[in-house]
């Protein structure tokens, strides 16, 4: 079957989960899971992968390993399209909606370093900050883990220090509880908002 949206049962199954976290809860109402969350995210990335490529669908438990939070399940789905290492595109529905990312999450000492060579470079930096800036007018918040200090060999009046200090940079914009995450339309929405994010994307794969 094609993507027609987001049930309405699928945040209320979040939103009572976030209550309950629970085997019990969990494997009494697994069946809501996989109709109203889990069939409607794979439909949805099936109707998307033509033009972004292929999806990872997060499993739904948690790795409670070395955690202190010992809940055992996530509460939300998402997924995720990768273009480079921890670069892609990034979907989730959870009790407060649905909503979507860009960017990389992650990067390795090395691959970070470049990044910030490139943002310290006057043409280079200022093409980041120009397409952040658009993105922002669209509609898009700037986020990822930050350095509270100011990175080695960087002085702390540099242009750009803020975006030096970021040791992940994502874009997200939230649909939140929009009539339209029930509907089909909202493939045509996210297939938009992606698309938007590509000249960011294509900045950090071509600068790391």
């Amino acid at each position: 079957m094609g993507f027609t949206g987001f049930p309405a049962a699928a945040l209320d199954f979040y939103d009572d989960l976030e209550m309950d976290n629970s085997k019990t809860f969990w494997t009494e109402r697994k069946h809501v899971y996989e109709e109203s969350v889990r069939a409607p995210m794979v439909a949805l990335l099936a109707e998307l992968e033509p033009e972004f490529g292929t999806a990872k669908v997060f499993r739904p438990y948690r790795d409670v390993r070395f955690a202190r939070d010992k809940t055992p399940y996530k509460t939300h789905q998402g997924a995720f399209i990768d273009l480079a290492p921890a670069t892609g595109w990034y979907v989730e529905v959870a009790a407060p909606g649905v909503r979507v990312a860009a960017g990389f999450y992650e990067a390795s000492s090395e691959r970070l370093a470049r990044v910030r060579t490139a943002i310290d470079d006057s043409r280079r930096g200022k093409q980041l900050e120009a397409l952040l800036a658009e993105l922002t007018a669209a509609g898009w918040s700037v986020g990822g883990d930050r350095l509270k200090t100011t990175p080695r060999g960087y002085a702390a009046d540099h242009p750009r220090i803020e975006l030096l200090r970021h040791k992940s940079l994502t874009v997200t914009k939230s649909y939140g509880f929009e009539p339209v995450i029930h509907t089909a339309e909202l493939a045509a929405e996210i297939r938009a908002d992606w698309k938007s994010t590509q000249p960011l994307l294509t900045w950090l794969t071509d600068n790391s």
